[in-house]
């Protein structure tokens, strides 16, 4: 094999690899976007600037209160989901029984007015967020390329974040409870389940989830308000793909759509940033429900 095919071969898998990671952040956001919709029926616009929130409040909490990085993998969700309660009870639970379209415009304003407000207050340029001391290591040598310990971090996070979200809804009691909820909410309140906090605390997990992945991207991407704007579309993108409201198929997709797009950028680099589009017009074509929706 001559030496431009190897070079070839190379590029190809540097650009997946650090496509995986991408898809590392691209189904962290949909696991979210997937758990409110699946459970709650909601179609959370406002997921990209919760996913901005996650970043800013880690950016925050080291800069105004000298909270490092891994307190704030811990905290920075907890706020921004605590926020999600209140947005919850204030606004979003008046919407269950209307359309999806009314859900759909309310996260879309609030989006709106949480990007304004953080617009207003740290402008537009991006923010650094160093990663910490003990991740800027030697990078891991995978023979083709150096991979940024960091990157590979985020990429074990993300599997074991949402392979733990799909085993606690889907293989134990509380996830059995919430399904169940979202099936007939009157006959599991008969059982003494209380189904309204049941369902804010989703939300609430939903909205973490984002922050999460936004504490994890801080280091990779500058923390500025349209980070999450920047991400949202292709998340919707990756759970329409999987299939709406299927967790198991967004977190897959999210993978798959990064390992592709990644790969698309050395064999075809002007596809490179429609290609995730195309792909949902095929599947939607083929299968309107998603690879992993039900009809």
């Amino acid at each position: 094999m001559g030496e431009e095919a190897w070079d070839l071969i190379e590029s190809v898998l540097t650009q997946g690899t650090l496509g995986l990671v991408n898809g590392a952040f691209y189904a962290l956001l949909s696991l979210g976007l997937a758990v409110i919709f699946g459970m709650l029926n909601v179609i959370n616009f406002a997921h990209g600037a919760q996913y901005m929130m996650g970043a800013f409040v880690a950016w925050m909490l080291l800069n105004w209160a000298g909270i490092g990085y891994w307190p704030a993998l811990l905290l920075a969700p907890l706020i921004v989901g605590a926020l999600g309660v209140v947005l919850e009870r204030l606004m979003i639970s008046r919407l269950y029984k209307l359309d999806h379209l009314y859900g759909l415009l309310l996260t879309f304003g609030l989006a709106l007015i949480i990007e304004g407000l953080f617009r207003n207050q740290f402008g537009s340029s991006g923010l650094p967020y160093a990663p910490p001391a003990e991740l800027r290591g030697a990078p891991l040598d995978l023979g083709y390329m150096v991979l940024p310990l960091y990157r590979a971090w985020v990429l074990v996070v993300a599997v074991v974040v949402c392979v733990g979200t799909w085993l606690l809804i889907e293989k134990t009691r509380i996830g059995a409870y919430l399904r169940a909820a979202t099936e007939n909410a009157p006959l599991v309140q008969a059982f003494g389940v209380n189904v309204p906090r049941m369902i804010t605390l989703t939300y609430a997990g939903g909205v973490a989830l984002a922050a999460l992945a936004g504490v994890l991207a801080a280091p990779v991407y500058s923390v500025n308000p349209q980070m999450g704007s920047n991400f949202i579309i292709i998340a919707f993108a990756v759970v329409v793909i999987g299939g709406m409201g299927s967790i198991l198929g967004s977190v897959l997709t999210g993978f798959v759509l990064g390992l592709i797009e990644g790969m698309t950028k050395v064999l075809w680099p002007e596809a490179s940033a429609t290609v995730i589009f195309v792909i949902m017009v095929v599947v939607l074509l083929a299968r309107p429900a998603g690879l992993f929706g039900r009809a």
